[in-house]
């Protein structure tokens, strides 16, 4: 029972995977999105997009026979689908929802369809040219947050300690010229010290020293891992 209320307390697991697509290109990504390596894992992973697809065009489709229903408007293809008799039965049952509690029931559904259960945030260096981080939405329909920062701009990469309650988190910054304000890599996730010193080291190296190579992995922590 005990270990169960820790997994739910504790933050869920977070995963540092180092791409390399071209010898001046390198993107760190710090994700908390659940890897499927066996075969059930894969089978619950699409279960689970069927899922959220039938309750979405559910809840679509009830809110436009609703409207339908409202306005007296035909729907011609539930009674090719189901027939007379059916598309009777399933009028009657849509008439029992009253709109008060189908609206919000509806958005509601589709809030949790659409909203994206992990969080991937990514630094990517180009070398010559600078860096760009980039935070995932909270939802698919939402583009992620991107930011470059040329390498011209860039003075210093540190990481920094600091309190956040009563725990000592580590930060990735970034010190860019003319600003007044660092920029915080992985802002949302804040990854422990061992990830951000991987992180820290690549970018180093890929923005000021020569013969840059990819960073081996080197760090497994409590709870997060690093994949290369």
């Amino acid at each position: 029972m005990s270990s169960f209320l820790h997994s739910l307390a504790s933050p869920p697991a977070q995963t540092l995977h180092v791409l390399q697509p071209t010898p001046t290109t390198i993107t760190y990504t710090v994700s908390t999105r659940s890897v499927s390596k066996t075969l059930p894992a894969h089978v619950g992973y699409y279960a689970g997009i069927l899922v959220r697809i039938f309750f979405g065009l559910t809840s679509g489709l009830l809110l436009w026979m609703k409207w339908q229903i409202a306005n007296k408007q035909p729907m011609f293809f539930l009674q090719v689908a189901l027939g007379s008799e059916g598309e009777g039965q399933l009028v009657k049952l849509v008439e029992t929802f009253q709109w008060r509690y189908l609206i919000p029931s509806a958005l509601l559904t589709l809030f949790l369809v659409f909203r994206r259960n992990y969080t991937e945030e990514s630094l990517t260096v180009l070398r010559g040219l600078g860096i760009q981080t980039s935070t995932t939405s909270s939802t698919y329909l939402q583009t992620p947050t991107t930011r470059f920062i040329p390498t011209t701009n860039i003075q210093d990469i540190f990481i920094h300690e600091a309190f956040k309650g009563f725990e000592v988190r580590f930060y990735l910054m970034i010190v860019v010229e003319g600003e007044d304000e660092v920029v915080v890599v992985f802002p949302t996730l804040l990854p422990r010290r061992g990830v951000l010193e991987v992180v820290w080291r690549g970018v180093r190296g890929g923005l000021w020293e020569q013969g840059w190579s990819k960073p081996k992995a080197e760090v497994t922590e409590s709870n997060e891992k690093v994949e290369i």
